[in-house]
């Protein structure tokens, strides 16, 4: 490790005591079945939680089990889902997804196998199905399988770059690869949950509250807001 991510290690490990101050030890919802946190971080993408949510309860609602969401007609499906946007192209990823775990498991709809694998081969597997990225699939490791992952959103890559904890140009899949590296493991799962709420309550895209930020002083954003707007 040279000196310049030594800095940055130390200067996660300040962020993350003070976002604990500042808002406390997150705890998400409850962890939904590895499969169940699939579908519902497929329907996620490029929506809200609300519509996620919403998408996710009325898939349930219209099918018994996920064998037959698998087995759909895939306009079904697409129709129960509406609510998450971009039905049309979610509906088939869901299906296709099923039908990989599937073919792996020889017809039992679980990732419970991906417990028994070294974390870069769980990872590489589930990026491996189609639709799912390293986001997903850090989610369905950290929150459903107890498997140490990093999930990066766009809350997390704005605010990790306007910090300076990660290099400005670097791409949001590298990005899961670096913060993996110089953030500590046991910091992964409140680290990832206090910085997506500071990206949506203080460190927005279009409007940035600094003189309100937690932690302020310990980060290298240029364009600071320190007045309130």
């Amino acid at each position: 490790m040279d000196h310049e991510q030594a800095e940055i290690q130390t200067r996660i490990t300040q962020i993350r005591e003070r976002l604990i101050e500042a808002y406390g030890m997150p705890i998400w919802r409850p962890a939904l079945p590895a499969v169940d946190e699939l579908v519902s971080t497929i329907l996620s993408q490029n929506t809200n939680d609300t519509n996620r949510d919403a998408a996710f309860n009325a898939l349930k609602e219209a099918f018994p089990d996920w064998q037959a969401v698998m087995q759909a007609n895939p306009e079904e499906v697409v129709r129960a889902i509406r609510t998450a946007g971009l039905a049309n192209q979610k509906g088939p990823r869901i299906q296709k997804a099923l039908r990989e775990i599937a073919e792996h498991t020889r017809g039992e709809l679980s990732l419970e196998f991906l417990r028994d694998m070294p974390k870069k081969a769980a990872r590489d597997w589930l990026t491996a199905v189609n639709g799912v990225g390293p986001k997903t699939a850090a989610i369905v490791l950290l929150f459903s399988l107890d498997i140490p992952a990093f999930p990066v959103d766009t809350h997390i890559y704005r605010v990790s770059g306007r910090m300076g904890i990660r290099p400005p140009q670097l791409s949001v899949e590298r990005t899961h690869v670096y913060l993996e590296e110089v953030i500590p493991e046991e910091a992964y799962y409140d680290l990832h949950l206090n910085l997506i709420r500071l990206g949506r309550e203080v460190c927005g895209a279009r409007k940035w509250h600094c003189y309100r930020c937690p932690v302020e002083d310990l980060c290298a954003f240029e364009q600071k807001n320190t007045a309130p707007a």
